[in-house]
């Protein structure tokens, strides 16, 4: 009964991307849906972009693991990413009409600084697809009993196949039933996981105190603080969040929906917190990873229920995962296959953007093979590459100091910085060393240019 019922999802969500097939005729209707989206539209759909397989199943299974400790990001850090991102990006981004976030670097640096922002994005919204595929898979396991590995075959199937039809504007219509659904299932669990331990109070009691500890054993200061920048700071230049804001019909609507989406998920976000903390402590084993939530529900609800609770699990990280597939698509059309094929018409950049998504869904398969966990695999997302586009992004949306060149000293630090302190030496606080690299290089190079030029004027 459970893996019919996620084949009639799949086949609602196939028919929903259908649908959204015959009312596109470009890329700009593909990739940003036709700028038609209101208030309810960017705001749900932001919100159930980011209430992905991360949270809803990776950061339960982390926070079984190890606690609040190990995922102190949900939900507070990427709420905080939202609010701010609306605040102080979404309506500077709209009211220029860019299509994606390398069409600011275009505009603002120049066509290098597009490209180099481009090929620093695409990697990280593969690595993001890749945790979300796992999380997919995950729930096809748990419904029919296959193994992960042809599960995961399966899903990247399906996303590719949803995505090639539906574009942003299926994927959209997608998340404002999906967040319903989701919100239900959430509720039905809560109250099943209280039932299950016997009360509110009950259940409390048997989260166990080292639970609650914010910091990991022999942790820094420096560390504690980059645990945080990485999702509040390094999901800002997130093209999956950015397309939403760019599909707006106004800049207005696209900053009231980001703060719309920051509020929802800091609200509904606690739901897997307490999935995570009490369900240890009911018997459900800790160690199961990934599979941890769809186990606990699969226990705890009727077989009708756990249907519906499943559903709502594959239908909000299929959202997800194509919005991560077509971020890839609009930055490889637009800013890459576009730069070549500078007079391709409308309808051949659409042919391209499909045929970029079929290509990033492969290689985001490929990349969720590696035995990553999800969690850990949107924490590599995050922080890969980032800190030159936060630093360019924020600094050129505000002021005219620094040009190309600083642009791309910054991209260029941020990533020399991330792989230096992350990969090789394994500093503490890498992510904010990144950061600090990027800042500088951005700065030296902008006085270099301004020094330049005043000596070229005396």
């Amino acid at each position: 009964m459970i893996l019919a019922a996620l084949i009639l999802y799949i086949v609602i969500q196939l028919g929903i991307a259908l649908w959204a097939s015959r009312r596109m005729s470009t890329h700009t209707d593909y990739l940003v849906a036709g700028r038609r989206l209101g208030f309810w539209a960017v705001g749900i759909s932001v919100f159930a972009t980011w209430f992905g397989g991360e949270t809803i199943m990776g950061s339960t299974a982390t926070i079984a693991d190890e606690g609040l400790g190990g995922a102190r990001a949900e939900p507070v850090g990427y709420a905080i990413c939202l609010i701010v991102a609306a605040l102080f990006v979404a309506g500077q981004l709209r009211a220029k009409g860019y299509l994606t976030l390398a069409d600011f670097f275009r505009d603002r640096f120049g066509p290098r600084a597009e490209i180099a922002s481009a090929c620093v994005s695409i990697p990280t919204s593969i690595i993001w697809a890749a945790a979300q595929l796992l999380a997919l898979a995950s729930i096809i396991a748990v419904a029919s009993d296959l193994p992960v590995e042809w599960a995961l075959v399966g899903a990247s199937l399906l996303v590719i196949c949803y995505t090639l039809l539906g574009g942003l504007l299926g994927d959209v219509v997608t998340d404002i039933l999906q967040s319903a659904i989701v919100l239900v299932g959430l509720i039905v669990l809560t109250f099943a996981l209280f039932g299950r331990a016997g009360g509110f109070d009950e259940a409390m009691a048997l989260i166990d105190p080292s639970q609650l500890v914010l910091i990991a054993p022999g942790e820094s200061w420096l560390e504690r603080l980059d645990a945080f920048a990485i999702p509040i700071l390094g999901s800002i230049v997130a093209q999956e969040m950015i397309a939403r804001f760019l599909g707006s019909k106004s800049a207005k609507i696209a900053v009231r929906g980001g703060l719309m989406a920051g509020g929802l998920y800091l609200v509904v976000g606690f739901f897997p917190v307490l999935f995570g903390l009490v369900g240890p402590g009911l018997g459900f084993d800790p160690e199961a990873g990934d599979l941890f939530l769809p186990n606990l529900a699969m226990d705890l609800l009727p077989s009708a229920l756990f249907v519906v609770f499943a559903g709502a699990l594959f239908s909000a990280v299929l959202s997800t995962v194509d919005s991560a597939l077509l971020a890839v698509s609009g930055l490889a059309t637009e800013n890459l296959y576009s730069r070549v094929r500078t007079k391709a018409s409308p309808e051949e950049k659409l042919l391209a953007a499909r045929g970029f998504t079929v290509v990033a869904g492969v290689m985001a398969y490929v990349v969720a093979t590696t035995g990553e966990t999800i969690y850990g695999l949107v924490e590599l997302a995050s922080s890969l590459g980032s800190a030159g586009l936060l630093v360019s992004l924020l600094i050129g949306i505000r002021s005219r100091f620094g040009g190309e060149w600083s642009a791309l000293a910054a991209l260029a630090s941020g990533l020399v910085a991330i792989w230096l302190g992350d990969f090789v030496f394994e500093i503490p606080g890498a992510f904010l060393f990144s950061i600090l690299a990027a800042l500088a290089g951005y700065v030296l190079v902008g006085l270099a240019g301004m020094a330049a030029q005043r000596h070229s004027r005396a």
